[in-house]
């Protein structure tokens, strides 16, 4: 991301005065590209607190990349995001739009928890483990009061009677639930979630969706890119369909998946459903 023209002004718009209750997340004109390939090419997205927002399209419409660049996996090109007011991955000197410090990004990260489609366990860590791991290591919490608040997201995710075991002796339901008690671990505001069930066996994947189910009914702020359309239409408050690098269509689960109104919504939905 440079201070180009573009940039700044899309950074302009995003500081500009809102309503009395601004989004948690708030994404104007992002840009990413590859290379000479153009993965996302303006995207504005607003999330407000406590929502859960479902994000459908195509492989290749840019949904995994907007995700990542939200806690800054991968740097913005142009535009910007901001999560509950703060610009992620970057800052301003005047016009200038300059790139954080690692220890800074760092930092805006243990306030956004992600879950992959892989889980990415420790393995040589026990479950309990794997979910003190971080608020002991990069918090710096104290590992009793860790337990304490570990042992609970495991009930919470219907796994306390697996604190002991390795990730080797889970089901891959198991495992995905233990990555979603570890992200909640770290008192994220917002929670990310990558097609959290795509490598799942079909038998498994009602348990995770139910895990998720009861995050959002809990109030939690969730972005969750998914092929799930009878989640998106159960859960979601709002659906948005990406298209080409850009956000097509946008609206209630009954706007977009029952009644869509763009023709590439539409396609999609045909193939899918």
């Amino acid at each position: 991301m440079t201070a180009s023209s573009n940039a700044s002004s899309a950074l302009s718009t995003a500081q500009s005065p809102t309503a009395a209750a601004p989004p948690m997340v708030r994404i104007r004109a992002a840009r990413k590209r590859f290379g000479s390939l153009e993965v996302l090419k303006g995207v504005d997205l607003d999330v407000d607190a406590g929502q859960t927002v479902v994000v459908l399209g195509p492989s290749g419409s840019g949904k995994s990349t907007l995700l990542r660049c939200v806690n800054h996996l991968e740097s913005l090109d142009g535009g910007s995001i901001r999560v509950d007011g703060e610009l992620i991955g970057f800052r301003t000197r005047g016009d200038r739009v300059l790139a954080l410090h690692k220890r800074e990004i760092a930092r805006q990260r243990r306030e956004i928890g992600m879950v992959f489609q892989q889980f990415n366990l420790f393995p040589h860590l026990t479950v309990l483990q794997n979910v003190i791991e971080a608020p002991v290591g990069v918090r710096g919490e104290p590992k009793a009061e860790a337990r304490e608040r570990a042992q609970a997201l495991l009930e919470r995710v219907g796994l306390a009677d697996k604190a002991d075991s390795y990730p080797r002796r889970l089901s891959g339901g198991q495992q995905q639930r233990v990555a979603i008690a570890r992200a909640l671990a770290m008192r994220p505001k917002l929670m990310l979630f990558d097609e959290p069930t795509s490598s799942l066996d079909p038998e498994l994947v009602g348990e995770v969706l139910t895990t998720m189910k009861d995050l959002a009914r809990d109030g939690l702020t969730m972005i969750v890119v998914t092929h799930e359309i009878g989640f998106a239409r159960q859960v979601a408050d709002r659906v948005v369909f990406m298209d080409g690098g850009l956000v097509v269509e946008s609206g209630t689960p009954e706007e977009v998946i029952g009644n869509p109104r763009n023709p590439r919504t539409r396609a999609f939905l045909s193939r899918v459903a």
